[in-house]
């Protein structure tokens, strides 16, 4: 083998010199045949292919094999792999080279850069010092540096960084766009927006200036303009998923809930395994009532991150609207192990205390979440839900106001608007509780749908045609005689609760809570019909199911009550696969009634429920459908029970209620405020108090702002 000689490198060297890469790569090659060992053809070769934009890791991994005293051998090869992000590997050379020169201020800058990404911030910080103590005016180092004392936490630190840097380069648009990131953080959000801006201003493509503009507005509650923002940044850079979750964040608190679902659902298909992709996107599913779907969106993102504590929590809040009280406190649990000052996670804990009724422990939770965070919308309202309100209660009360001045998102805004609607409510202030009533509701129908009371009309006269007397009546050789199910239905906050709570407190009926079935129930039999299969075929499985969801919960019991209200509009179909089901329909004064949901927070309720006008149709149409079911259904089908009647003869429409299930009379049921059990809707305080008479009659307080309620009066239907 021949030696190689100078003249040959010397070539080599001015070939890379003259920028003739080509040339140089293919002398380099035809020397390699010859001088395989040789490390400095090797370096020259990976020198040659970096600088082409070509692959030069095997080349450079060559060189510093051969060469393990070159510090420029493992730097170079540190410094592919720093740009591959290997950094465990970049980390391997870059400290050969350190070990090998000290003061190689590159391998400093990399070094630094590997372990930060590596998570080793404190480690990063001396190289980035030593590397900026040979070069004051290494504009990346000090950069980075600022960035990993931000991760760290040190704003003040980070902020003095960036703006020495840009003593040294005042128009460094990325620097002017850390520096505001690091304002922001450290909430002096005036300074934030006047550097972030400049930064636009040099460089309007710059995708992170405008994400960090966004997170600047989003903070003063500008949260149309932070939309704005973010959805330039996503223009500019359409995989950029921060920017992505972050307009997600601010379409869910301007309402746009749907929008929201995509945008959440396009940064996951981008970043699968982004662990806070999937929790916003089980959050929006919880909101559109997806329960299943939420789950498996919270448990995708512990599978990615286990100890994520908010995936814990959002796993808790949609294993509790199931009724999985083990299951949602375990996964609260699980969040304060992680984060044992997680505010929502301890109020979440104490909402489900006070599910089963125990409210005494409640309370300190969410006096505890509150203290935690000051501004905890949500933990304010649970208070004020869960229990009678004083007017002594005046740091509770400047609490919401104070937050309410920040102009909060809109979601918590809503809350504490319904909050202190039942706050004035509970101390007599009638005019100010319906004024925050009011402004909940006008907030509110932000997130409804489209709504027209010609596609609710639609729907009930479909609903009645296709559910008549001979429909109802036609199915008996294949119908279900099971006698398990009980269903209580009528408009909601018409003592369907109550109605439950006392029923359950028989030791032979379980109470289900509101069940979903019926809604997607008549879905399908209406899709069944109209693709003309035989009602043989299908009818009977839509009382299989049913029955094997009850059976589920039933533990054993003679009879388990599913008190949606809503399936007042089903009870046709209801008694034509199971002529054997009890149906109870509560009813309430219709002004009582319609008031009654216009002060409740029902995000899901319907478009209909924030307006007084659509309240009074739609219980009209309700009027309607009733009637309809009380002409084509048997007498004994349906038992119809006054809400104000049973508030004041209890025992006498308690032992109506149990002959009508064929079951024996229990004096427990009279005590139905001391069972135990878990209610997870909006009564589930009331439903735990001795029955009175204080909510009859109650709109009688707000007459003067029920106008378009006033035609209901004396319309309620009757037949007992």
């Amino acid at each position: 083998m021949t030696t190689l000689n100078s003249h040959d490198i010397g070539m080599l060297v001015g070939l890379v010199n003259q920028g003739r890469l080509p040339e140089a790569e293919y002398n380099a090659r035809v020397l390699l045949k010859s001088h395989p060992k040789a490390g400095l053809l090797w370096k020259l070769l990976g020198v040659t292919l970096a600088r082409q934009g070509k692959d030069a890791l095997d080349a450079f991994r060559a060189a510093a094999d051969l060469m393990p005293h070159d510090a420029e051998a493992h730097g170079n090869l540190g410094a592919v792999l720093h740009d591959r992000g290997r950094w465990s590997e970049a980390l391997a050379s870059l400290s050969r080279t350190l070990t090998i020169e000290p003061h190689n201020v590159d391998a400093l800058v990399y070094g630094g850069n590997a372990l930060k990404e590596l998570g080793r911030l404190d480690e990063a910080l001396p190289l980035y010092e030593r590397a900026l103590h040979h070069n004051p005016r290494l504009i990346e180092a000090r950069n980075n540096l600022g960035n990993a004392l931000l991760q760290l936490g040190r704003h003040d630190d980070a902020i003095a960084c960036y703006r020495r840097a840009l003593e040294t380069s005042p128009e460094d648009a990325q620097l002017l766009c850390n520096l505001g990131n690091a304002l922001r953080q450290r909430g002096l959000l005036d300074e934030a927006l006047t550097a972030t801006q400049r930064a636009i201003d040099l460089r309007p493509g710059l995708s992170v200036a405008h994400n960090n503009l966004g997170l600047i507005l989003a903070a003063q509650g500008r949260r149309e303009q932070a939309a704005a923002c973010f959805r330039q940044a996503v223009q500019l850079s359409p995989q950029y998923v921060d920017a992505l979750i972050n307009l997600g964040n601010a379409l869910r608190d301007l309402g746009a809930r749907r929008e929201a679902l995509a945008v959440y659902s396009r940064a996951i298909e981008i970043d699968p395994k982004l662990a806070e992709g999937h929790c916003n996107l089980g959050h929006v599913l919880i909101e559109a009532r997806r329960f299943d779907a939420a789950i498996a969106s919270f448990r995708a993102a512990l599978a990615l991150r286990p100890d994520y504590a908010p995936a814990h929590f959002g796993l808790g809040g949609a294993l509790r609207l199931q009724r999985r009280t083990a299951e949602a406190q375990a996964a609260c649990a699980a969040a304060l192990a992680i984060d044992p000052n997680y505010a929502e996670a301890l109020a979440l804990l104490g909402e489900l205390r006070a599910d089963e009724g125990r409210f005494a422990e409640a309370e300190p939770l969410f006096e505890r979440a509150i203290t935690v965070k000051p501004d905890f919308a949500f933990g304010l309202a649970s208070i004020a839900a869960n229990r009678r309100m004083s007017s002594e209660e005046t740091a509770w009360l400047q609490g919401v106001e104070r937050v309410l001045a920040t102009h909060p998102p809109l979601t918590d805004e809503i809350n504490l608007r319904f909050a202190l609607g039942k706050y004035f409510d509970d101390v007599r202030e009638y005019e100010r509780a319906f004024g925050q009533y009011r402004q909940a509701n006008e907030l509110t129908k932000r997130f409804a749908g489209q709504y027209t009371r010609e596609s609710l009309t639609g729907r009930i006269d479909g609903i009645m045609q296709r559910c008549d007397a001979e429909f109802v009546n036609r199915h008996r050789t294949f119908a279900s005689l099971s006698e398990l199910p009980v269903l209580i239905v009528g408009m909601p906050r018409s003592g369907t609760s109550l109605t439950e709570q006392i029923l359950a407190s028989h030791p032979a009926v379980v109470g289900a809570g509101e069940l979903s079935y019926w809604d997607g129930a008549f879905a399908a039999f209406q899709e069944a019909s109209s693709a003309g299969k035989s009602e043989a075929e299908f009818m009977p499985d839509l009382a299989a199911r049913y029955l094997d969801r009850l059976t589920a919960l039933s533990a054993g019991a003679l009879r388990v009550v599913d008190k949606m209200p809503a399936n007042f509009l089903y009870v046709g179909l209801v008694h034509a696969v199971l002529p054997r089901a009890r149906i109870i329909h509560m009813q309430r004064d219709p002004i009582d009634t319609c008031l009654s949901i216009y002060f409740q927070n029902f995000p899901n309720m319907g478009p209909y429920a924030n307006d007084l006008d659509n309240l009074a149709f739609y219980y009209e149409q309700y009027l309607r459908i009733s009637a309809h079911w009380r002409a084509v259904l048997p007498a004994a089908a349906l038992l119809e029970v006054p809400y104000e009647g049973l508030v004041e003869d209890q025992e006498g429409w308690t032992r109506r209620m149990l002959d009508f299930l064929g079951l024996p009379w229990d004096p427990r049921c009279l005590d139905f405020h001391r069972t135990e059990r878990v209610v997870v809707t909006a009564s589930k305080w009331q439903v735990r108090q001795k029955m009175t008479s204080s909510s009859a009659g109650r709109w009688r307080n707000y007459e003067k702002f029920v106008q378009p309620l006033r035609r209901l009066a004396g319309v309620a239907p009757s037949r007992s």
